[in-house]
């Protein structure tokens, strides 16, 4: 995530694009099936932001008529399909890294074994 002193965060565009977004879709949560221009000023001037007229127009335009829960799934489809990074397998171990690992596996049984000798110290949960 990029920090507040640059990058996309604090890019005016975007974050004026995002309050417009933002404010059509509570203002459908709140029971308005299509939003006009008009009620996103107003939402948006109740906690002192000036809308785009350009921007408006175009976000108004572009979501008339469609279903904002299709388009929420369609994005979603369209993120599910973009790589994320990370994730991949981890390299196998090489040379000695072996014998390191099967003696930590040991160790492992070990405490595993001493866990479970615990149990019998002559008290249980439903005693």
């Amino acid at each position: 995530m990029l920090g507040r002193s640059g990058g996309m965060l604090n890019h005016p565009t975007l974050l004026l694009k995002m309050r417009h977004v933002a404010a059509y879709l509570l203002l459908q949560i709140g029971g308005n099936a299509e939003p006009s221009a008009d009620d996103i000023k107003k939402l948006l001037s109740t906690v002192g932001i000036e809308a785009d007229d350009s921007r408006l127009s175009t976000l108004i335009s572009e979501l008339k008529g469609k279903s904002i829960n299709d388009l929420i799934a369609e994005g979603s489809s369209k993120l599910a399909s973009v790589p994320s990074g990370g994730g991949g397998a981890a390299a196998a171990p090489s040379g000695g890294a072996a014998p390191a690992a099967a003696a930590e596996e040991k160790k492992e049984e070990k405490e595993e074994e001493k866990e479970e000798s615990d149990e019998d110290m002559g008290f249980g949960l439903f005693d």
